[in-house]
């Protein structure tokens, strides 16, 4: 009687660290793949077969997973397609153990199998798990052993003086012996004398980075063996911080903090590298001594502006040496407009994307020590996020903290549930932003003017007595303004007959002034004239 036996999947998995010699006809992926193939094709008699496809990984090391051939073989075998993985030696699969644990529970949930091809065991069976754990035990401390090997040979050969690999900098070339000293590039090294000149002739990397932009000076360009192409981009101040601290440019090599003595020779003058490191140094002395950003902007990490993003602190110092802070929106601090991708916002919530932070943090303090009065010790600590708006500030408060607030707002200010969070709520309060004559003002929203203004009631008169009615009794221009001046004075004339009625009762709002209407155009619509200056 013929027993039937079980068909069993075989794949082939092979890998070489280096991509030395893998160009050639013959390399050693083919070697592995034909001992492999070899090694299934004699136990055909107990039902392997070798399923087509190539599982191949050359020039990757088998120190992690982060592999193409062997994604693909796992993503294969997660979806049921093999039995048996076939390798030629356990180390070709992985050097890991943590990795090789993780993939013998993929194969046991999947019911595969591993074997080596030049070390004869089966992952089914216990003695030979205890075979695998050993054998990858010495593997793993091989690779170790390997990378300190190559760590204290680079070391050594640094503390020579020698370059040991990677992209040159600006001002060398490769060497094109086995000479490892770097060649100097004349051009490029023109550049950099020029840019280590430029540095202390214009006394900050900020006004270098422009200069150098405007000059048309590019980074250095490279070309992999590929042909892919990088660099060859503007500098930026994290280029250039770098590039002028590089000793490499005094014709030293720094290695693990230490500095040596280059093979290379200097493109800079001793005296002038010096003279840049001396200027760097003091000027970092100098910021390290000031008050940090985070210490004078306690909102930091919390406030957003009304599209989202991010508003971070800046720092400014006056005409008298006072210093002023501000929050700044990502996209404005990185010199971009407000995100496309960002929702959709009315004109009533367009964004701020800018707002000095002593005047935000002020109103937020008398209003977070009104509602909750415990915390008016720290107020500007309670608010786990702040959002600004043009026309209101929202808070999102612990509701743990917020039992009586209820009973202390006014009609401008409301409480919400927090839709992203239950244990939170929303204090929407209307505080406005205001920016006039490039000043960034920030007043509650009851805030009027009480007391009639005589010049702006004089310039409403002046204007109405430049306009007819029509027979439908609205007002016409007589003639039209010869001057710019005249001609924004007229428009007072075609205001919302509310706004008209407010100023002279003196109850207009706290912006509505003559120095405001005269700034800028003021739009013909009613309704956006009420929006212009929040009159409801």
């Amino acid at each position: 009687m013929r027993i039937k036996v079980k068909s069993l999947r075989c794949a082939i998995y092979t890998r070489k660290s280096s991509d030395e010699g893998l160009d050639q006809a013959f390399n050693s992926l083919d070697a592995q793949r034909e001992a492999c193939a070899a090694y299934i094709a004699s136990q055909v008699h107990e039902g392997w077969k070798l399923v087509p496809g190539h599982y191949d990984d050359g020039g990757y090391s088998g120190g992690n997973m982060s592999r193409p051939g062997l994604q693909h073989l796992l993503a294969e075998i997660a979806a049921g397609k093999f039995d048996v993985i076939v390798v030629y030696k356990i180390d070709r699969l992985t050097r890991s153990l943590a990795d090789f644990a993780r993939m013998v529970e993929l194969f046991d949930k999947h019911g595969v199998s591993f074997v080596s091809v030049t070390q004869s065991f089966n992952t089914t069976s216990s003695m030979g798990r205890l075979t695998l754990n050993v054998l990858l035990s010495f593997a793993q401390f091989e690779r170790e052993v390997t990378g300190e090997r190559i760590r204290d040979k680079i070391a050594a050969s640094k503390a020579k003086g020698m370059w040991m690999g990677g992209l040159p900098p600006l001002g060398y070339n490769l060497p094109q012996d086995k000479s490892r000293a770097l060649i100097v590039n004349e051009a490029e090294a023109a550049t950099i004398r020029l840019i280590f000149q430029a540095y202390l002739r214009l006394g900050s990397v900020n006004a270098l980075e422009g200069w150098l932009k405007t000059e048309g000076h590019l980074s250095k360009s490279y070309t992999s063996r590929s042909g892919k192409k990088s660099g060859g981009v503007p500098f930026n101040r994290g280029a250039l911080y770098h590039l002028l601290r590089n000793p490499i440019y005094r014709g030293m090599i720094r290695h693990r903090g230490k500095i040596h003595i280059g093979q290379h020779p200097a493109v800079v003058d001793p005296a002038l590298f010096d003279e840049v490191q001396a200027t760097l140094e003091a000027k970092r002395r100098r910021y390290a001594a000031r008050p940090t950003l985070r210490s004078t902007a306690p909102l930091t990490g919390r406030i957003f502006d009304a599209a989202g993003d991010p508003m971070s602190p800046t720092m400014s110092t006056g005409k008298l040496g006072r210093r002023y802070h501000y929050y700044v929106s990502a996209p404005l601090q990185k010199g971009e407009r407000a995100r496309s991708g960002a929702k959709t916002l009315s004109s009533e919530v367009e964004p701020i994307r800018r707002i000095s932070g002593d005047a935000l943090e002020a109103q937020l303090s008398q209003l977070i020590a009104r509602l909750v009065p415990a915390r008016s010790g720290n107020p500007l600590a309670l608010p786990t996020r702040i959002e600004v708006y043009r026309s209101a500030i929202h808070l999102t408060l612990p509701r743990s903290e917020c039992a009586a607030i209820q009973g202390r707002l006014t009609n401008d200010e409301r409480l919400e549930d927090d839709a992203a969070d239950a244990n939170s709520l929303r204090l929407i309060a209307s505080i406005r932003i205001r920016n006039r004559r490039g000043r960034t003002e920030v007043e509650a929203a009851t805030v009027r003017n009480r007391a009639k203004d005589p010049v702006l009631i004089g310039a409403l008169q002046r204007a109405h007595a430049m306009v007819d009615l029509d027979a439908r009794h609205l007002p016409v221009c007589r003639t039209s303004p010869a001057t710019q001046y005249g001609r924004r004075l007229l428009a007072l004339a075609f205001l919302a007959p509310d706004l008209q009625h407010a100023i002279l009762e003196g109850a207009q709002p706290a912006d509505l002034t003559l120095e405001h209407l005269l700034a800028k155009p003021v739009p013909a619509a009613w309704d956006a004239q009420r929006k212009l200056f929040d009159h409801v």
